[in-house]
């Protein structure tokens, strides 16, 4: 088969061939149609190399239907490849690096969603951008307020709008934030839209239902977990998962000394995030008693709150992954006497079962509740 690697700019394409260690081939097109000629479905077979970016799931779904071998790069460990050596990175250059690296065989792959799965995290970067959007809204609207020498009263980003149309303002600062509270009723009416598509897809995935018996995790969290892993059998154990979400402490040691620093950061950032606001709910004093809660709360005693939910974050996601992985639902009793990987070689008995899934039915009707309270400031959504 052919070696070939493409560099997926942000307006352009470049192309490498190459065969015994040598280019045959350079080109620089402006998008993927441009090289059908090349890479179409008359063409030879070849394996081509592309690096994980925002529109390699297209790319890779493309060229694997034109019948090509498609290599997704992990770029985390692109540069063992030479890529950026010596200071020289370019499009082209980094072309052929990667196309030689593709005729030897040293290619570090990537993991490539499935179609459910990005389809999944797609609604969810659209969720993400439209909440931070409102967030963003609601504390410009209460900057400009205090500034005019006004309060608006706490209270949950939820109930917001309607405190804020209830509240009684000067008309300049009226005239001053009106056009966010517009904006923010919009917002508000799209996050509903979301959030029933999210809920539809959410349906045709047992396992989120599953990982919503866990304390703290309720349906966004569930499915950016699952919209991430994508398949819990791909990792042999949770250390893996905890390393994939880089909530695994960073490491330098040599000469004999182990160092430990701060967590990696590596991997999705969004649902590492999302992994320590449930860990932070679950550290809460109104949280039901727990075995989790329990030792964050030691964890805390020792090394302090920050510490502490970052912790639990970790342990949560080694439960999550062996709940996912058996099938099985979240059990009290034996997270307080093992640790996830030993939780998954019991069997459930109904009890438990039909206990986690009440749980898990209470968020639920916790979530419509929120839905319904949001369409009802918007009647043309019902």
């Amino acid at each position: 088969m052919r070696s070939v690697a493409l560099d997926l700019g942000a307006r352009k394409i470049s192309l490498c061939e190459v065969a015994d260690g040598r280019v045959v081939q350079r080109r620089t097109v402006p998008d993927l149609g441009t090289l059908e000629d090349t890479l179409g479905p008359k063409s030879a077979p070849a394996c081509v190399a592309i690096e994980a970016c925002r529109e390699a799931w297209h790319v890779h779904a493309t060229l694997s239907g034109w019948g090509h071998k498609v290599l997704l790069v992990d770029t985390s460990r692109a540069r063992q490849l030479g890529i950026g050596h010596h200071g020289k990175k370019t499009d082209r250059v980094d072309a052929e690096v990667l196309a030689l690296a593709v005729e030897r065989g040293h290619i570090p792959l990537a993991h490539v969603l499935s179609a459910a799965r990005q389809r999944l995290r797609l609604e969810l970067g659209v969720r993400r951008a439209l909440v931070e959007t409102h967030s963003h809204y609601i504390t410009t609207v209460r900057g400009i307020v205090r500034a005019r020498g006004s309060r608006l009263p706490t209270c949950s980003t939820d109930d917001f709008l309607s405190h804020f149309r209830q509240a009684v303002l000067d008309e300049t600062t009226r005239a001053l934030v009106d056009p966010l509270g517009s904006v923010l009723a919009q917002v508000e009416r799209q996050i509903v839209e979301v959030d029933r598509r999210l809920e539809d897809l959410c349906r045709q995935e047992p396992a989120i239902e599953r990982l919503t018996t866990a304390p703290g995790v309720g349906l966004i969290v569930a499915s950016v977990f699952v919209s991430v892993v994508d398949e819990a059998h791909r990792f042999r154990h949770a250390h893996q998962v905890e390393a994939y979400l880089g909530l695994v402490p960073g490491e330098t040691s040599s000469g004999g000394r182990r160092r430990l620093g701060a967590i990696t950061k590596h991997g999705n950032a969004y649902a590492r995030a999302m992994l320590v606001q449930a860990a932070w709910r679950i550290l809460q004093p109104h949280s039901t008693d727990d075995p989790l809660r329990r030792w964050g709360q030691d964890v805390a005693r020792r090394r302090g709150r920050c510490v502490a939910a970052v912790a639990v974050a970790r342990r949560l996601v080694g439960v999550l992954w062996a709940m996912w992985r058996r099938g099985t639902v979240y059990d009290a009793g034996r997270v307080g006497h093992a640790s996830a990987r030993g939780m998954t070689a019991h069997a459930q008995d109904l009890q438990v079962r039909a206990a986690a899934m009440k749980r898990a039915a209470t968020k639920t009707q916790l979530r419509e509740r929120r839905t319904r309270k949001l369409a009802e400031r918007s009647p043309h959504l019902t």
